[in-house]
């Protein structure tokens, strides 16, 4: 059986895989994950981060759980949105009026994006290797996105843990410090997937 998987099938192959699921199993899943998070990354009040809102039809990890605690404990939340292939940050309050783009994402109204200096940067995927290599979308957002912030942590959060090597990633891609699933916090800040301790 093949065991080696280019970009393009990865993105095929777990798109189906998230489809098999009810809304209750992503849900808790969802669950999972963020409680991982937080017991191993534990933000705290006046942290600036930046976190996407979930793509519903693409049946993406429930992030609405992250923002409310942020929102509570009185941390920064920044989303995305696209301006022509670049992705800015935007402050994200309750208030906030959002409106679905071109793609079916939700964002803000306004396009009056910050330069922050982000603490950490919660990254949506589909597919992460055992070296940190990402499979998003394939629009290459998040990888220019990751270049003009350097010194943020960047943080995957996936249904699934790390896989076999991509085959085709290259140099243009911008690999996660970590990943995080419902079982496991893997870390690639020395260049290998080695598991944290929950």
């Amino acid at each position: 059986m093949k065991s080696l998987f280019s970009k393009n099938e990865l993105r095929k192959i777990y798109k189906e895989k998230r489809k098999q699921w009810s809304s209750q199993q992503r849900l808790d899943f969802s669950q999972k994950i963020f409680k991982n998070y937080i017991l191993q990354f534990n933000p705290i009040e006046n942290q600036s981060i930046h976190i996407f809102l979930p793509i519903e039809k693409f049946f993406e990890i429930d992030t609405k759980i992250w923002i409310d605690y942020y929102w509570k404990n009185h941390i920064r939340v920044y989303i995305p949105k696209m301006l022509g292939e670049e992705i800015i940050s935007i402050r994200y309050f309750p208030e906030t009026v959002l409106k679905q783009n071109s793609w079916g994402i939700w964002e803000p109204e306004t396009s009056e994006g910050e330069e922050v200096d982000f603490h950490q940067i919660i990254t949506p995927l589909l597919y992460a290797d055992k070296l940190g290599n990402r499979v998003g979308y394939g629009k290459g957002f998040y990888d220019r996105f990751f270049k003009r912030n350097e010194n943020a942590l960047k943080i995957g959060i996936n249904y699934f843990g790390a896989g076999n090597e991509i085959i085709d990633a290259d140099s243009f891609d911008v690999k996660l410090d970590y990943l995080i699933s419902p079982e496991e916090i893997l870390s690639f800040k020395e260049g290998n997937g080695a598991k944290l301790t929950k």
